[in-house]
C-alpha cells in the first residue's frame, strides 16, 4: 500500500508500487531524476497557483469596469455576459474576455431526428442524394459519442416547407440547452503601427 511522502521514513524512498528501499541502494541517476521532476513539479505548483490567481483578478478587474461604464448609462449589470473587448487609449494593448457556451441537445433530439427520417422515406424516389448525406453527416457521433452541434443547427437554414419537417426544426430548437459556460481571457499587443494584434501568450506550449 502506498505511503504519503511523510510517513516515508528517513533514509527510504518508495518505488510505482508502494515498496520501500533504502537510498543507499537506488542508483544516483534515479535519484537525481527524481529530485529533478519534483523541483519541477514545484514550480508548475507555484505557476499554477499564480495563474489562478491572475486569472480571478482580471476576470474580476474587469467586470468590474464593465459595471461602472453601466452605470454611467443608467444601466444594472447581473453576472458576467457576453464577450467584452478593452482596448488602451493608443490601440496598444487589447485585452478580450470571451465566454464560451457548452450545447447540448437534450431528448427532443431523438424526436427530431425520427421526423426527419420519416420525411426522407416519404420523400425517397424525389429526395436528393445530397440531401440524405447531409442529414446523415449531421447527425453522426464523433468517438465520445456526441453529435456535432453545427451540423445539426445547419439543417434549420434549408428553405424546406414541408410541416414535418418544420416541427423537426422546431424540436431541435427547443432540445438546445445550454449545459455550462466557459470564460477565457486573451491579452493581446499591436504590431508595430499594423492593425494586426499578436497575443501574449499565458499557454505555457506556445511561449
Amino acid at each position: 500500500m502506498n505511503q504519503t511522502e511523510s510517513n516515508i521514513p528517513a533514509g527510504f524512498m518508495q518505488d510505482a508500487r508502494g515498496a520501500l528501499w533504502p537510498v543507499e541502494t537506488i542508483k544516483e541517476i534515479d535519484r537525481a531524476r527524481d529530485d529533478l521532476v519534483r523541483e519541477i513539479v514545484e514550480k508548475a505548483r507555484a505557476m499554477s497557483a499564480l495563474l489562478s490567481t491572475f486569472k480571478g483578478s482580471v476576470f474580476g478587474d474587469i467586470q468590474a469596469f464593465v459595471e461602472l461604464s453601466a452605470e454611467k448609462y443608467g444601466a444594472h449589470m447581473g453576472g458576467i455576459k457576453g464577450n467584452v473587448t478593452l482596448l488602451t487609449f493608443d490601440g496598444r494593448y487589447k485585452i478580450q474576455r470571451a465566454i464560451s457556451e457548452n450545447l447540448v441537445f437534450d431528448e427532443r433530439l431523438q424526436v427530431a431526428k425520427e421526423l426527419i427520417d420519416q420525411c426522407i422515406h416519404e420523400w425517397s424516389k424525389g429526395s436528393r442524394p445530397e440531401l440524405i448525406a447531409l442529414v446523415n453527416d449531421a447527425f453522426n457521433v464523433d468517438k465520445e459519442g456526441k453529435v456535432n452541434t453545427g451540423r445539426i443547427l445547419s439543417l434549420r437554414r434549408l428553405d424546406i416547407e414541408d410541416e414535418k419537417w418544420q416541427q423537426a426544426m422546431k424540436a431541435i430548437g427547443e432540445s438546445l440547452q445550454v449545459a455550462g459556460t466557459k470564460a477565457y481571457i486573451r491579452v493581446y499587443e499591436r504590431v508595430g503601427n499594423s492593425d494586426q494584434y499578436r497575443p501574449i501568450n499565458l499557454d505555457v506550449a506556445a511561449v
